[in-house]
């Protein structure tokens, strides 16, 4: 789970899936005629409207955006120094934060009197954070709160 919280699904890595190779051409296997790409976003450096969950609207943008993210995607080697752009959005501080706390959890749940299914419990809680943005925000602190919760309950 520790791996699965440090291989999170940042920027770049949403732009090497979606411009894969061989992605086009298997959309031109599977269906005839004239297409064009387009795609639906919500950049965190966008300011965007919000729909009634509170979640930011998503943006269409055409094709022209495949060399954009082509592009984006081969400047990984960006992700986690100074000059990432993304670095300093609340996603990516949350999923910096995450991990230091999970390094917490692994600490707590390394302790010898720690009971075997409080153990497994919070060990295995990373597993319900999921999606983006407000999506994340708000599994992680549940999952947070149940961790804290069977830790407090584990001593």
């Amino acid at each position: 789970n520790l791996f699965r919280l440090m291989a999170y699904k940042d920027e770049y890595e949403v732009a090497r899936l979606m411009t894969q190779t061989g992605f086009e051409d298997r959309l031109a296997a599977e269906f005839e005629g004239d297409m064009k790409a387009s795609y639906h976003m919500a950049p965190p450096f966008l300011p965007s409207a919000r729909d009634t969950r509170g979640r930011p609207k998503k943006k269409t943008f055409g094709g022209w955006m495949t060399p954009v993210l082509r592009g984006l995607s081969g400047m990984k080697g960006l992700r986690g120094t100074a000059l990432d752009p993304f670095g300093y959005t609340a996603d990516r501080k949350l999923d910096r934060a995450l991990i230091d706390w999970f390094d917490g959890v692994m600490a707590y749940a390394a302790q010898a009197d720690v009971p075997e299914e409080v153990r497994r419990e919070v060990l295995t809680a990373p597993q319900e954070i999921r999606g983006y943005g407000p999506v994340r925000e708000k599994a992680a602190e549940e999952v947070q709160a149940k961790a804290a919760g069977l830790m407090g309950k584990g001593n």
